[in-house]
């Protein structure tokens, strides 16, 4: 298929692409990941430059991905396949796109209704701070042209909206969040 395009633009044979496997199996429940990490651990930038105002102490750090075929930034995750549990595609879908291996519990923090596309798609969301770095890590691949851990206090600017919503979430209510939360992604 891919070279039956190969005369478009390579950005929209991935698109393409991306919505002919969506169309050959929609997925009906997809995961996201917020990986939490510690600053000095995951090497993000400048330690000075972790800090704000009103903490003098460097604060935790998220995981976030650029797909090949999206713009922005967005929690690591994918779609259930078939037979696998919730937690099985997050922690699949995790290493996958980011070499990261979960080792600890993933606790799900909340089942939120994606309204876009079909509208009937839903998307668990897990917790990890416990994690490993395994092949590949953070290094580009087919699917993600990015991905790097950002200080919860200095997102980059092109923050998904549903990503930014459930950032601002975990910032606002920590643990707490899905059960003050409406339930849409």
């Amino acid at each position: 298929m891919i070279k039956l395009l190969s005369f478009l633009p390579s950005s929209l044979t991935k698109r393409l692409v991306h919505a002919a496997a969506l169309m050959r199996n929609p997925y009906c429940v997809g995961v996201r990941v917020l990986v939490i990490g510690k600053p000095l651990e995951t090497g993000v930038g400048d330690p000075a430059g972790l800090t704000s105002a009103a903490s003098p102490e460097p604060c935790e750090s998220v995981l976030l991905v650029r797909h090949s075929y999206l713009p922005g930034w967005y929690l690591p995750g994918g779609g259930v396949d078939r037979g696998e549990s919730m937690q099985a595609a997050a922690r699949r879908e995790l290493t996958e796109e980011t070499g990261i291996v979960a080792e600890g519990t993933l606790r799900l923090l909340g089942a939120y209704l994606n309204r876009q596309g079909l509208g009937r798609d839903h998307v668990g969301l897990f917790l990890l701070r416990d994690w490993t770095k395994g092949e590949g890590y953070l290094q580009p691949n087919a699917e993600i042209s990015e991905a790097a851990f950002f200080p919860l206090n200095a997102l980059p600017a092109d923050v998904s909206p549903a990503t930014a919503r459930r950032l601002q979430d975990w910032m606002e209510k920590g643990e707490g969040m899905a059960a003050q939360d409406e339930g849409y992604w």
